[in-house]
């Protein structure tokens, strides 16, 4: 298992439920998302409207789902969450759109994976709440127009690029996730040890929230395998000593890097000299998928400073060099 890869494991739904904030003002970190959805939300509750279609995006494990579910909860309405892959027909799409009540929210996770049938039969449900549903085909098709109840739709992504420029033009809010400081992470983490009723000193909240690569989920995932590591080698609590020792078996270093991430800066550094070099290469070198790594190693280690993305390809900076206690070599 990849502890610190920022994508949901199969196994940490239900964990994640129980987690996870009800409220925005529970909600940790993202002030101006949080303020902008707060406005929002209000005014379309006072003018009894469903509110308007909202696209997150940014890397996994920030909260985009999290706050979906929010939204519904403050809204005071129903939500049905999907994810993009599975909508591949549109008969797929119109079945769950008929079922939406006034206001509902409709949240699809991963919505640049919507079959492109599909999606645009999305665009006039989003513009007009209307489905133009055709029927047969050849010189007997015709076409039916449904009604549908005003509703929200609620768009998650980690690749906003790939989304088509006529999907992305009907969301009129937009909020791109980022990573959480250590400050912040340490307040969810303090939160999360109090619903798991588990105790948790200050230096050991500090030590998982540094680690925690600025996301969340990540660090949540950590505070439950120091848990265990306390329950098995001591009483239970986690304390300083304890949390280390736990955080490098786990194999998670100070900087937050796991096998992976060392793999790529060292294939970069010691095969690439450097780079620049292309991310398929990268790839193959390390026998993982591009997309993995573009989606969910790279945003950490460029936010961080440890490569850079260029025109030509892939470059590790001097941070990478010193990480890796290497010496950047000289252009002349």
């Amino acid at each position: 298992m990849r502890i610190t890869t920022p994508e949901r494991l199969e196994d940490e739904d239900v964990i994640e439920k129980t987690l996870r904030p009800g409220n925005l003002s529970e909600f940790v970190g993202q002030i101006r998302i949080k303020d902008n959805l707060g406005i929002s939300i209000k005014a379309a509750e006072k003018r009894d409207e469903a509110m308007d279609h909202c696209l997150f995006y940014g890397p996994p494990g920030l909260g985009k789902t999290t706050l979906a579910y929010i939204m519904a909860k403050e809204l005071d309405v129903n939500i049905i969450a999907i994810s993009g892959p599975v909508i591949e027909k549109p008969g797929d799409l119109c079945g769950i759109l008929t079922k939406l009540e006034k206001r509902d929210v409709l949240f699809i996770d991963e919505i640049h994976r919507i079959g492109k049938t599909a999606e645009e039969y999305l665009y006039p449900a989003m513009e007009d709440f209307k489905l133009d549903i055709m029927l047969d085909t050849g010189p007997n098709a015709r076409s039916i127009r449904i009604n549908l109840n005003p509703f929200t739709l609620i768009g998650a992504t980690t690749r906003t690029g790939t989304l088509s420029s006529p999907l992305r033009s009907r969301f009129d809010l937009s909020f791109r996730l980022g990573f959480y400081s250590v400050d912040e992470l340490e307040l969810i983490i303090r939160r999360s040890s109090e619903i798991l009723k588990t105790e948790i000193d200050t230096k050991s909240c500090f030590e998982i929230a540094k680690r925690a690569r600025g996301t969340p989920r990540i660090g949540n995932r950590l505070l439950k395998r120091v848990r265990d590591y306390a329950e098995v080698k001591s009483d239970g609590n986690i304390k300083p000593g304890l949390t280390k020792k736990a955080l490098d078996m786990l194999g998670v270093d100070e900087t937050g890097f796991g096998e992976l991430d060392k793999e790529i800066l060292s294939t970069i550094v010691e095969k690439y000299n450097g780079g620049p070099v292309g991310l398929n290469t990268i790839a193959t070198s390390i026998s993982e998928e591009p997309e993995t790594i573009e989606d969910v190693f790279e945003p950490y280690l460029i936010q961080q400073g440890f490569i850079k993305r260029t025109s030509r390809g892939r470059e590790a900076t001097q941070k990478a060099y010193e990480y890796l206690g290497k010496k950047k070599p000289s252009l002349f």
